[in-house]
């Protein structure tokens, strides 16, 4: 693979995780699929807040949305990412549990 598209598919992968509810968003597309309205009230959100982070996400090529009538339903394009979500999450809370807890300021993450 060139190594300049392994850089560019893992900035894009950082970028989406870079915001909590991008992160949220795919780690509920691993669990199932989803329809907008269910994943805003799911992560607390407006569905005007979800629709955006669901356009970075699709531009990501992370999500998909599969049309179902007058709906859309969303999951993630590719069922490794679900198994990435894991692996990072377990690789992460291996190496060091309490090195980036949510309210850090220090610049940690």
């Amino acid at each position: 693979m060139d190594d300049t598209l392994g850089l560019d598919a893992l900035t894009r992968f950082g970028h989406a995780l870079s915001d909590s509810t991008r992160t949220k968003v795919l780690v509920s597309l691993r669990e199932r699929p989803g329809y907008p309205a269910e994943l805003a009230d799911a992560i607390g959100v407006s569905r005007q807040i979800l629709s955006n982070h669901l356009a970075c996400l699709r531009g990501c090529g992370l999500v998909v949305a599969v049309p179902e009538g007058r709906r859309s339903r969303y999951e993630l394009a590719d069922p490794r990412i679900a198994r990435a979500l894991d692996d990072l999450q377990g690789l992460v809370l291996a190496v060091d549990p309490a090195c980036c807890p949510t309210s850090s300021t220090d610049g940690c993450c």
